[in-house]
């Protein structure tokens, strides 16, 4: 696998981070960007000038990231060449109402099922349900295949989210590539590092990601008591106190985020599902458990290397992260490049939600708040 690795902001154009010289056998260029950089336009048709041969394939983002750096307002292409491994994707609408379920489904079934060994997913960060999402892919893939990505961003502004595989960026989009061959190894590992506090609570009201009441009250009016002074900055001001939710069998909770608020019914949109039923407790931001968690993220995507150095690993952080972490937050892009040593090109982007198993041979799920990484060898 040889890597080469673009650049673009205002301010210096374009410049090269990692070089190969691989322009016209490339077969895919991964990119992530600014919303308001992709809806120009022009940079891709630059990039598809640069690459011919690739497959253009990205999402906008809440941050951009490229070696051990995070931007704003740029964007970052990473065109890969591989040697041993064939690629494919699509993209589709998420529908109107959306059907996330369905959306999952549907994209499966675009990609070749013999030698698939790996499918990485890019999707709307707004209106998709990730948990469904997650549930159509895994049920319509073939058995055995992993499945990595995360949902779009927009800064933390939470309006209008763009994917695109070979075509204009668009949204309510989700995109996939599917990788294929035995000799493909992949690598994966998902960390959070937030504390629990105050009480748990009942979900007493929901319906699929949405949440109307916590022990009979008003989900929203809690949120807002939490949050005090900072209640105005709702939605985005909810990404430092997520929700853990667990189920009455679960030990342990998976953690989820807002994604919108309605004054008018007093629901809140997460991420994912809101089980009811489920309990759902607060928490808030412990700075070295960020890191610590995001180191651990890294080492656990070694596991599924065969012993081999990642050449590419593609980093997927919630905006909520980079929120609470602020002048910190290149901290944590560190941690993970010390972990895996100077062997892979990094790139990767602050989303509205990460998709991958925690650890090797664990189910796919939706986070939120975690770091998410992907690793990638050729044997």
């Amino acid at each position: 696998m040889k890597i080469e690795q673009r650049v673009w902001n205002e301010q210096q154009g374009w410049s090269l981070q990692d070089g190969s010289d691989i322009k016209n056998k490339v077969q895919l260029v991964i990119v992530f960007a600014a919303a308001q950089i992709l809806k120009e336009k022009v940079f891709l048709k630059e990039l598809k000038d640069m690459y011919p041969q690739a497959h253009l394939f990205g999402c906008s983002t809440a941050g951009e990231i490229s070696g051990t750096s995070v931007f704003d307002d740029s964007l970052v292409a990473t065109a890969i060449r591989f040697e041993k491994t064939r690629v494919m994707g699509a993209q589709i609408a998420l529908g109107d109402p959306p059907d996330s379920f369905e959306a999952g489904k549907r994209l499966a079934q675009t990609l070749d099922r013999e030698d698939l060994r790996h499918v990485f997913v890019l999707s709307d960060g707004l209106s998709v349900n990730g948990s469904d999402l997650v549930k159509g892919l895994v049920g319509h893939l073939p058995a055995g295949v992993t499945i990595t990505g995360g949902l779009a961003g927009n800064g933390d502004r939470f309006e209008e989210t763009y994917v695109f595989w070979d075509d204009l960026p668009s949204r309510n989009t989700l995109a996939i590539a599917g990788l294929y061959g035995k000799h493909l190894k992949v690598g994966y590992g998902s960390m959070g590092g937030w504390d629990p506090f105050g009480p748990e609570r009942l979900i007493t009201k929901s319906t699929g990601n949405l949440l109307y009441e916590l022990d009979g009250k008003s989900a929203l009016d809690i949120y807002k008591k939490y949050l005090g002074e900072h209640a105005g900055g709702l939605p985005a001001a909810g990404l430092l106190f997520p929700l853990s939710i667990r189920t009455r069998t679960d030990e342990t909770g998976i953690v989820r985020t807002i994604l919108g608020v309605n004054e008018k019914d007093k629901s809140m949109t997460f991420a994912g599902d809101i089980p009811e039923g489920s309990y759902a407790r607060f928490m808030k931001a412990n700075f070295e458990r960020l890191i610590d968690g995001a180191s651990e993220a890294a080492l656990r995507s070694r596991d599924g290397l065969a012993g081999r150095a990642p050449d590419l690993a593609i980093l997927i952080s919630c905006v909520g992260r980079k929120l609470v972490l602020k002048q910190r937050t290149e901290e944590e892009v560190e941690a993970v490049s010390e972990a895996l040593g100077a062997s892979p090109v990094f790139t990767g982007f602050y989303s509205y939600g990460e998709i991958s198993p925690f650890v090797t041979g664990a189910p796919c799920a939706l986070h939120n708040q975690t770091m998410t990484i992907t690793t990638f060898a050729e044997v």
